[in-house]
């Protein structure tokens, strides 16, 4: 792949992970900044995943709900030292489960197409394919921001 070519489609895979963080801002949830440790990491995670390009695919935006470091830490220790589901990993799940089909209502309702990733090895990420067209300002944008109405048409 042209390396320019590259980094245009990884820049307008980056500007829709952007969009998605603000969706889910606007939301209410805590919104993971990039680059944050992860150690210190609690809330959506949004992030653009280029491990499929190794197969010629495009990148992807990828939503991980992240519960806090400490209950995270305890499941996966509980994970590594126990055959049988603890408390600490029904809980991590439960909430990641859950969290995933809000990321995924709460993006469709704001016009973008979200699914269940479908990842064996991350089961609650969830896989961003669209979003709605640039063109059209978010819910949550300040009216001076939207496009001009037409004349007779009702203000929103």
């Amino acid at each position: 792949m042209d390396e320019t070519l590259g980094r245009h489609v990884n820049a307008r895979f980056e500007r829709l992970a952007q969009r998605v963080r603000d969706e889910l801002a606007a939301a209410g949830l805590p919104v993971v900044a990039p680059g944050l440790d992860r150690g210190l990491a609690a809330g959506a995670e949004v992030r653009v995943s280029a491990w499929n390009q190794h197969f010629g695919e495009e990148p992807e935006v990828v939503v991980s709900w992240l519960v806090s470091p400490r209950l995270r830490g305890r499941a996966v220790a509980d994970v590594q030292r126990y055959q049988e589901v603890t408390p600490a990993i029904r809980q991590s799940g439960e909430a990641q489960a859950a969290m995933a089909a809000a990321v995924i209502a709460i993006l469709s309702a704001a016009g973008y197409t979200a699914r269940d990733h479908g990842n064996e090895y991350a089961p609650f990420d969830v896989l961003v394919l669209a979003g709605p067209d640039l063109r059209t300002p978010p819910a949550w944008a300040d009216l001076e921001e939207a496009p001009d109405r037409t004349e007779g048409e009702p203000a929103r």
